[in-house]
C-alpha cells in the first residue's frame, strides 16, 4: 500500500467536496464547519476505506493533524527513542541538551511533552481503528468479506497501536468502538484484549492482499505471537510462528524467507522487487508527494550524519549516536562466533579525538558484517556516499562517541532518482516493523523455552548463515571486504538451556541491532537493571553525556503523562488514571 497518506488527503478532498455541495441547503447556524468529517458521508465504502488509510497512515509517526513533525520522533514505529537509545544499542546523540536527553538518561517526568506526544498519537491512532469499527456494520452494499477484512485490519492495527503504547506505559486504559465513557482507568496490561483483536484479524484476514503495506493473515499472526512471547506464552506462540515458517506467504504468492543479504532488508531499492520476501509488515514511505515529507519517514529526521554538506546524506542532525558497546558486541572469535561475556574486553578501534584530515586505520580483527551495515565508522564506506570521514560528519565527538547510525540511512543514487524529498531527511526508504528474520529469532526463543534446544540452535543458524554470505559484506573500494569478518554458524549441539537462551538473546542484539527493540528485550526479559547498569558503568568510562545515570527499578516502564492524568479526571476532582509505581 505504497502511499498510504495521500489517499487520506484524496479521502479529505472528497469530504470536502461532499460538505460544500449541501452547504446550500443548511441553515445558517447549523452549518457543518469546513474540513470536519460528516459521519453520514463516511457511512460509506470510500469512508470508511479512508478512515482505514488514515489509521495506517500513522505507522510513519506523524501527529495526526498537527500540521508539523512535532511528536514524530517518539511516535515512530522504529522506537529508536523509547527502545534504541534508553538501551545499550545506542545514544541520542548530536550535543549536549535537549528534550530526549532526559530519556536517555531514566530521569523522565509525568510532565515531559515527549510521552504526552506518545500518549496522544497511540490513541489517535486507536480512534481511527474505532471509526471503521463503529462505521463498517452501517455502510450499505459493503459485502461479507469486505466488512471482515476492514474489521481485520481494524483491529489489527488497533492491537499494533495498543502495544505500541503498551511496552513505553505498561497499564493503559482500554478503549473501544463501544466506549462512550472516555475516562476509563489503566487498571491492567490489555494482553487479553490485544490477543482478542489479533485471534479475529488471524482468523478472518486473507494470507496476501493485491496492495502491499495492509497487515495479511500472516502479519496479524506474527503480531500474536510476539504479544505471547511477551507474556512467555510459549505454547501459544509456536503454532503461530511454524505456520508462517512453514506455510505463510508473502504478496507476490512466496513463502516468507530471509533475503540473500542482510543490508537489503534496508534499502529502497529491493521493496517490492521479486526477492523481497522477508518483509512481513512495514510502514510504507514515499517521497516527492508534495507532502513536504510527512510521507516519508517523518519519525527518523535527526538520525543522519551532521555537517550540512551535499556530499553526505541529509546532512543533519547527528542523532541516534550508536555506542561503543554495541560496537565491540560484533567482535567474534576465531571462530566467528560472539563473545557475549566479554567483548568489551576487546574494544573496535574508533578515532576519537582525531580530525577528519588526520590519519586513521580502522580496526583489524574479526568482526560480524552486520556492524557495518548497523554503524557508520570512520574509514568503513558509508552505503555509496564514500569512506565515512569520522570527525566531520560527527556533531560532537566528545559528547557521545565517533558513530552514525546507518539502517534508516538512503543511498545517493536513491536521491539521483527522487526517492528522497527535497529536505534531504525524509526518503521512501520504508521501515520493516515485521521482517522474517525476526520470527526465526521468536521461534528460535519459543523452542528454546520449550526445552527444544536443538531446534532453537537450527533457527539462529539460519540467521547466521545469511550474514556470512561474502556477498552482503560491505566492500571497499578495490572490491574486498572492508573489513575482517569472520562469523560462523553454532556447531556445537547445544544441551545447556541456559547457555542456548544467551547465545539467542546475543544474536537477538545483533541481527535487530539500531531497530529499536533492544530495551523492551531486556525489560522482558527481567534482565534491564543489571545490563544497563553495566553498560553504563563501561560507557562514561568513554563519553561524557551519561554520566551520573542509574537504571532504577521503576525504569521499567515509563511514567503516565500528568498531562492526561489531569485531562480525564472525573466530574469531582478524582483521577481516572494511576501513576506508575516510582513516579
Amino acid at each position: 500500500m505504497n502511499q498510504v497518506i495521500n489517499r487520506v488527503a484524496k479521502l479529505l478532498t472528497l469530504s470536502v467536496l461532499l460538505l460544500g455541495s449541501h452547504a446550500c441547503k443548511d441553515d445558517f447556524l447549523n452549518r457543518q464547519p469546513i474540513g470536519v468529517f460528516s459521519e453520514e458521508a463516511l457511512k460509506t465504502r470510500a469512508g470508511v476505506n479512508g478512515i482505514l488509510t488514515g489509521a495506517y497512515a500513522g505507522l510513519n509517526g506523524a501527529m495526526y493533524g498537527n500540521g508539523s513533525s512535532a511528536g514524530a520522533d517518539v511516535n515512530s514505529f522504529s522506537n529508536w527513542v523509547f527502545g534504541g537509545i534508553t538501551s545499550d544499542d545506542a545514544q541520542k546523540g548530536a550535543d549536549v541538551g535537549g528534550s530526549r536527553s532526559d530519556i536517555e538518561r531514566y530521569e523522565v517526568t509525568p510532565a515531559s511533552t515527549k510521552l504526552d506526544d506518545r500518549w496522544r498519537f497511540c490513541y489517535d491512532g486507536i480512534a481511527r481503528c474505532n471509526d471503521v469499527l463503529r462505521l463498517s456494520p452501517l455502510v450499505s452494499g459493503l459485502s461479507e468479506l469486505e466488512v471482515k477484512n476492514l474489521t481485520g485490519q481494524a483491529k489489527a492495527l488497533r492491537a499494533l497501536y495498543y502495544f505500541h503504547g503498551t511496552i513505553v506505559f505498561g497499564r493503559l486504559p482500554w478503549i473501544d468502538e463501544t466506549t462512550t465513557d472516555y475516562r476509563q482507568p489503566n487498571e491492567r496490561v490489555l494482553w487479553k484484549e490485544m490477543e482478542a483483536d489479533l485471534q479475529y484479524a488471524y482468523a478472518n484476514l486473507p494470507e496476501t492482499f493485491t496492495e502491499t503495506g495492509r497487515i495479511n493473515k500472516w502479519a496479524a499472526g506474527v503480531l500474536l505471537a510476539k504479544v505471547y512471547v511477551f507474556q512467555k506464552k510459549w505454547t501459544e506462540a509456536k503454532p503461530l510462528l511454524d505456520a508462517i515458517i512453514t506455510t505463510g506467504k508473502t504478496t507476490k504468492g512466496l513463502k516468507y524467507a530471509l533475503f540473500a543479504r542482510y543490508h537489503d532488508n534496508f534499502r529502497i531499492g529491493t521493496q517490492g522487487s521479486a526477492t523481497d520476501t522477508e518483509v512481513v509488515l512495514d510502514a510504507n514511505y514515499s517521497a516527492n508527494d508534495n507532502s513536504k515529507g510527512f510521507n516519508g519517514g517523518l519519525g527518523e529526521n535527526l538520525n543522519f550524519p551532521h555537517g550540512g554538506l551535499s556530499s553526505q546524506p541529509a546532512g543533519c542532525c547527528g542523532y541516534f549516536q550508536p555506542s561503543q558497546d554495541f560496537v565491540n558486541a560484533h567482535r567474534t572469535d576465531a571462530n566467528g562466533l560472539p563473545l557475549p561475556d566479554t567483548y568489551n574486553q576487546f574494544e573496535v578501534k574508533n578515532d576519537q579525538g582525531l580530525e577528519s584530515s588526520q590519519p586513521f586505520t580502522p580496526d583489524a580483527g574479526n568482526l560480524d558484517p552486520r556492524l557495518d551495515w548497523s554503524v557508520g565508522r570512520r574509514g568503513i564506506p558509508y552505503l555509496d556516499w564514500g569512506l565515512h570521514p569520522g570527525k566531520t560528519w560527527v556533531r560532537d565527538q566528545t559528547y557521545a562517541g565517533t558513530f552514525s547510525p546507518k539502517k534508516n540511512v538512503y543511498y545517493k543514487t536513491d536521491e539521483m532518482a527522487g526517492l528522497v524529498d527535497p529536505d534531504r531527511r525524509t526518503s521512501a526508504n520504508n521501515f520493516r516493523i515485521l521482517r522474517f528474520a525476526e520470527v526465526l529469532l521468536m521461534a528460535a526463543e519459543t523452542e528454546i523455552e520449550l526445552n527444544n534446544l536443538e531446534k532453537g540452535r537450527e533457527y539462529v543458524n539460519q540467521v547466521r548463515r545469511r550474514v556470512a554470505n561474502p556477498d552482503g559484506f560491505v566492500k571497499g573500494t578495490d572490491g574486498n571486504p572492508a573489513a575482517n569478518y569472520v562469523i560462523s554458524e553454532y556447531k556445537t549441539p547445544w544441551t545447556d538451556r541456559e547457555s542456548a537462551l544467551k547465545a539467542m538473546r546475543f544474536e537477538r542484539r545483533l541481527e535487530l541491532g539500531m531497530e529499536g527493540q533492544r530495551f523492551f528485550d531486556l525489560v522482558r526479559w527481567g534482565v534491564a537493571k543489571e545490563v544497563l547498569n553495566k553498560y553504563l558503568a563501561y560507557e562514561v568510562t568513554k563519553r561524557s553525556n551519561l554520566r551520573g545515570a542509574t537504571f532504577k527499578d521503576q525504569n521499567v516502564v515509563f511514567p503516565v503523562p500528568q498531562r492526561q492524568i489531569d485531562a480525564t479526571k472525573r466530574p469531582d476532582g478524582t483521577p481516572t488514571l494511576t501513576q506508575n509505581q516510582g513516579y
